[in-house]
């Protein structure tokens, strides 16, 4: 059974980008390798829906040695990933904050692998929005299959 998406993409062309990284690193502060978002493919910013990607390479910090010979992009790094897109939302709708704390992770499952070469899909709504929290509901994709859901909260600080 397909699973069921945060929200309707039928009409987004995934190999667009309405930001690039260089807009990306003026709202978060992540930078080299912690920088897990390559571009924003569609982002509707007061209703808290994003779409983003992150381009798996081979030659990452952890490919050599997370699981040697059969590389998978860690778990944890996916969710940092969606968490920075979490932030990235946030931040725009917080424009006195210039830093948002992750601060929690719930209902997380992994459903697949990611793999260098990969494009990982990341998608993010919005479920909650306060001044000093923010939730979102996150899921990822690769070739359209799941690999991974979960429940992000941070905290502007």
């Amino acid at each position: 059974m397909a699973p069921t998406l945060l929200f309707d993409i039928s009409h987004v062309d995934l190999d667009s980008e309405v930001r690039g990284v260089d807009f990306i690193e003026t709202i978060n502060p992540h930078r080299g390798c912690m920088r897990l978002l390559d571009g924003i493919i569609c982002e509707d910013i007061p209703i808290g829906e994003l779409l983003a990607y992150k381009n798996v390479g081979h030659d990452e910090f952890w490919v050599s040695g997370h699981i040697p010979g059969r590389p998978l992009f860690p778990g944890v790094l996916m969710i940092e990933a969606a968490a920075q897109l979490a932030s990235y939302m946030c931040l725009q709708k917080l424009k006195d904050q210039d830093f948002m704390g992750f601060a929690g992770v719930d209902n997380v499952k992994f459903r697949g692998q990611v793999k260098p070469g990969d494009k990982l899909l990341i998608m993010i709504k919005e479920t909650e929005f306060r001044r000093r929290r923010c939730v979102c509901d996150a899921q990822g994709f690769v070739e359209g299959n799941l690999v991974f859901e979960a429940t992000i909260t941070g905290m502007p600080m």
